[in-house]
């Protein structure tokens, strides 16, 4: 049977699993003809349904599996499949690991020509549940309903007012968490009193189909050393409504004395992103403590923190030791976030710059600095690319003999990397959380550096993402 008339749209075929591909989907063949599956395990037989065809490769869903691999495990989340957020709970942890050494290895090997042994062992998350810091949840006028809830007709409760995760594959679909292993039991508790108090405000969420509605989105962020917690709320510009703001604080913090600082943010933006376009501080500081080693860092609502401190401190003690400071150098600290790296290091270094776009984040960095009696570090606010020419002049026209990049997924802009080019650093640190990214830069760096080592690390265990951290040393 030729291909085409096998592999199309609605079709059922019966598929081994053979690998897991980067980004999570796993890979099958039928004649020779790619698949990537949803969900699938390597060393499963499974019956799949093809729901994409492209000319190159179609996409498809388990329907059963026909043989289980020996690499399954149970997954353990009620929401599995539904939030699509921990995506490999049915994989062994230590095979997560292998396979996102692997992808690492293949991204850089396939795009930059870096040879796979360069590639170590992924250095494994400290802890495998509960370890972010901050979660972000979306309000909806319309709860997503289960099939069961479907078929009982039973549709009533919260189905005007829905607060969780969005359902994987929809950016309008909501449904509500009832269970997470990301944060903490505590920040679920959190989201399900916010959820029932909202439901019963009489004041109706957000829908994103008509843009009305008052409830946005709810942000949970804790100290995973200080146990301090702030609740961010983000609403709609509606006046007069602050009251209903301020009810739903009393409420929480009777519930929860355990939360030390409620922010309250309105924004008009219609993009389902939350960051408000101004706040107020309801209770507390406005900021929240975290601490990583001996120093200590103050987050606010809107700053950058590294998601999973666990795996921070043995990422930073990694990026310290790949810059091979001895007291002498200036460092530049580029896409610096809160200063975390920047102070981690500072103690090393004769002085360190960083530049950093969210102008909140440096103020943070400024404060952190003060916090713990820093004083060899500055900070430039503004765009990257528009700043990073100018930098000499806030480092008192000293290049940086060392370079730290901790670029977001999307990675270094052409014009950061060819500043960086001509600045000729001895050594440059890239701190990366997209290795497809990191792979297209690195190819930029190859004429003039040296890759000597690349050490991933698993920020984010049931999850195909990875981070890395590679050292590049200038050429004789």
């Amino acid at each position: 049977m030729e291909q085409t008339q096998v592999v199309k749209k609605g079709v059922e075929v019966e598929v081994a699993v053979e690998k897991l591909a980067f980004g999570g989907k796993a890979v099958s063949r039928v004649n020779g003809f790619v698949v990537f599956i949803d969900h699938g395990v390597p060393g499963q037989i499974a019956r799949v349904r093809i729901t994409r065809k492209k000319r190159q490769y179609a996409e498809a869903r388990v329907i059963e599996v026909v043989r289980q691999s020996p690499d399954y495990t149970d997954p353990f989340c009620v929401h599995f499949k539904l939030c699509g957020g921990c995506s490999w709970q049915d994989i062994p942890y230590a095979e997560q690991l292998r396979w996102k050494r692997q992808h690492v290895a293949d991204c850089l090997e396939h795009v930059a020509g870096v040879g796979e042994a360069r590639v170590e062992s992924c250095e494994p998350s400290p802890r495998l549940t509960f370890y972010r810091n901050k979660m972000e949840y979306t309000f909806s006028d319309r709860r997503w309903l289960s099939d069961e809830e479907i078929a009982s007709k039973d549709t009533t409760y919260g189905k005007s007012c829905a607060l969780g995760l969005h359902v994987s594959g929809f950016f309008d679909k909501v449904f509500n968490v009832e269970q997470c292993f990301l944060e903490s039991p505590e920040s679920v508790a959190v989201l399900k009193s916010v959820r029932d108090w909202c439901a019963g405000s009489g004041v109706p969420a957000y829908s994103i189909r008509t843009h009305k509605g008052y409830w946005r989105f709810l942000v949970v962020r804790e100290g995973k050393f200080t146990d301090q917690v702030l609740v961010h709320l983000l609403t709609a510009d509606e006046p007069g409504h602050d009251r209903h703001v301020d009810a739903l604080v009393r409420h929480l913090v009777r519930e929860f004395p355990s939360i030390t600082t409620f922010v309250h943010s309105v924004t008009g933006k219609k993009a389902q992103v939350a960051l408000g376009d101004s706040s107020r501080v309801v209770l507390g500081p406005g900021v929240i403590e975290e601490r990583l080693g001996s120093l200590r860092f103050r987050i606010s609502a809107h700053s950058f923190f590294q998601t999973n401190p666990f795996a921070a401190m043995r990422m930073y003690e990694t990026v310290e030791s790949f810059a091979e400071l001895n007291g002498t150098e200036t460092v530049w600290d580029l896409y610096c976030g809160t200063g975390s790296i920047a102070l981690f290091i500072a103690s090393r270094a004769r002085r360190v710059v960083g530049f950093e776009v969210v102008e909140d984040a440096v103020r943070d960095a400024y404060e952190n600095c003060r916090y713990n009696g820093i004083e060899n570090c500055s900070f430039v606010a503004g765009d990257l690319k528009d700043m990073i020419s100018r930098g000499s002049d806030e480092a008192g026209s000293a290049v940086p003999d060392v370079l730290i990049a901790d670029p977001p997924r999307a990675g270094m802009h052409p014009h950061v990397v060819k500043t960086v080019l001509e600045l000729a650093p001895k050594r440059i640190v890239y701190v990366s959380c997209n290795p497809s990214t990191l792979a297209r830069d690195l190819t930029s760096f190859l004429e003039t550096y040296k890759v000597e080592r690349v050490l991933p690390f698993d920020f984010f265990p049931h999850t195909p993402h990875i981070e890395c951290v590679v050292k590049l040393v200038r050429k004789a």
